[in-house]
């Protein structure tokens, strides 16, 4: 399976699991919730899609890399207790806490949140002298004496043996208690990843023509060659900060995070390209709908990749700003129900420390369940930001009324803010769909643009909230060219 399956399949299993009876009683006890073993190539995605799933299931969770641990660490370290059995004074040895059950106490304690992923990464490359205890983990979920607390679901990944030489194979017994989920590397699967964490569009664009070079691993004469996803996200990040501070791009740069020679030298070489097509077609011009005959002339006589990579380039501009929209909105929503208490409070400035105070112990709670994305710790950190400047604002009023005015007009400030924004940005889209239909017709094109704007998690939503004429009518011309390309299909079948 790719790991878009995987997330998927997690996510119904960890549902599941913590499906309860009418007396508060988990459905499945913990004895025979099996542990899921995610087991796949390295730098596939395991640890991402276990982040998302606690996050959208607003769970807890807790990772650790076992190759880090000892036996003491895991099981906790042993010490002598004296008991009396039938009359006789016995030496028992026991162990402390282990520090893996003490950390999900912990996350427990600190954000209030009960229930959880406990997360293990290469589960299957531990020492020699933690794998006994490893294995009766996996079978009976306790770390010496221990157990993990219920409520809270294993999900453990590990490599095959082809990819590190440190694997232990789990015997029969072992491996009849996990729940295996053997994935494999899909670019198709990372693509919607990809456009939220804003991958570099040379990236995507690059991969969109090599799909091949997105997952890469071979041994040559001079040691093993690979390319991971993990690898093409970084090198993205590098990408974006080197642009942005004027620094050059090159085999240099782009060969300390893929490792192999021929897919480095081929993706400089598009780069290039990239860079040659950004200075070509003037991105925000065609936005803005100024000066696109030479545009929409030079696009409909290029060949394919050039296309691709044009579209690439104005896809990431308008999703950025749709992605910027939607977060706003999402931000001035979750603002919104707090400042309308403010009508009915005797001390405006008071209420509004409550609310930031609230909002503080809300992240607080999510950083410490390592629950939250990266939008979510935004919007906090903004209403936090917005919260504390108005009630700067509400101490100096002179009365009550005017603190509340104040307050609502810096609100309505910011919402007239992302107003503007928003009918920006549709004015680019709409821009957008008719650059693609003069230079490129009805063609792929411009169904990669719709499919990428369906697919994509902010763009999809930016269109339910704000609307979008020209993505409607495309799409419902997509949509029935389809059809009439089926109704033909079948046609062609009867022998009509």
């Amino acid at each position: 399976m790719n790991m878009q399956e995987a997330k998927a399949d997690i996510k119904n299993t960890i549902e599941i699991y913590l499906k309860k009876d009418e007396f508060g009683d988990y459905r499945i006890p913990l004895v025979r919730q099996r542990p899921i073993f995610l087991l796949g190539a390295p730098g596939i995605g395991k640890t991402a899609i276990v982040e998302q799933i606690a996050q959208e299931l607003h769970l807890a969770l807790v990772s650790y890399s076992m190759t880090h641990h000892t036996r003491q660490s895991a099981l906790g370290l042993p010490f002598i207790r004296q008991k009396e059995f039938g009359g006789k004074a016995t030496d028992v040895s026991e162990y402390t806490m282990s520090e893996i059950i003490a950390a999900v106490y912990e996350t427990m304690e600190e954000s209030g949140i009960q229930e959880g992923i406990l997360f293990l990464d290469e589960i299957n490359c531990v020492s020699e002298t933690l794998a006994p205890a490893m294995l009766q983990f996996l079978q009976y979920k306790v770390f010496g004496r221990h157990r993990v607390p219920e409520g809270w679901v294993i999900v453990t990944a590990g490599n095959p043996p082809m990819y590190n030489k440190s694997v232990r194979e789990f015997d029969i017994v072992t491996m009849d208690r996990l729940k295996v989920m053997e994935v494999e590397p899909d670019f198709q699967a990372f693509r919607e990843y990809a456009w939220e964490r804003n991958i570099h569009s040379a990236v995507l664009s690059f991969l969109e023509l090599h799909q091949d070079f997105f997952y890469h691993m071979e041994t040559t004469g001079k040691g093993k060659s690979y390319v991971t996803a993990r690898g093409w996200e970084d090198l993205s990040q590098m990408i974006i900060l080197y642009e942005e501070n004027h620094l050059k791009v090159d085999e240099s740069l782009v060969g300390q995070y893929l490792r192999n020679e021929t897919i480095v030298r081929e993706f400089c070489a598009y780069y290039d390209l990239y860079q040659k097509y950004k200075s070509d077609y003037q991105i925000q011009d065609i936005l803005n709908g100024r000066n696109l005959t030479e545009a929409v002339q030079k696009a409909g006589q290029a060949p394919f990749d050039e296309r691709l990579s044009l579209l690439g380039m104005l896809l990431k501009y308008v999703l950025h700003d749709m992605r910027e929209a939607v977060q706003t909105s999402d931000y001035l929503q979750a603002l919104l129900p707090g400042l309308r208490s403010l009508k009915s409070v005797q001390d405006v400035a008071n209420r509004l420390e409550q609310l930031k105070q609230a909002r503080e112990k809300m992240l607080k709670s999510g950083e410490a369940a390592n629950n939250l994305s990266e939008a979510d710790k935004l919007s906090g950190k903004r209403i936090i930001r917005f919260l504390t400047q108005a009630q700067k604002a509400a101490l100096v009023s002179h009365d009550q009324e005017e603190a509340f005015t104040v307050v609502k007009a810096k609100f309505d400030e910011e919402v007239l803010a992302m107003k503007t924004h928003v009918n920006k940005t549709k004015e680019e889209t709409e821009q957008l769909f008719a650059f693609v239909e003069s230079a490129f017709g009805q063609g792929n094109e411009m169904l990669i643009l719709v499919t990428e704007l369906t697919a994509n998690q902010s763009g999809a939503r930016f269109i339910a909230l704000f609307g979008c004429e020209a993505y409607q009518r495309n799409s419902d011309i997509l949509l029935l060219s389809e059809r009439q390309n089926h109704m033909q299909e079948k046609i062609r079948e009867l022998n009509l």
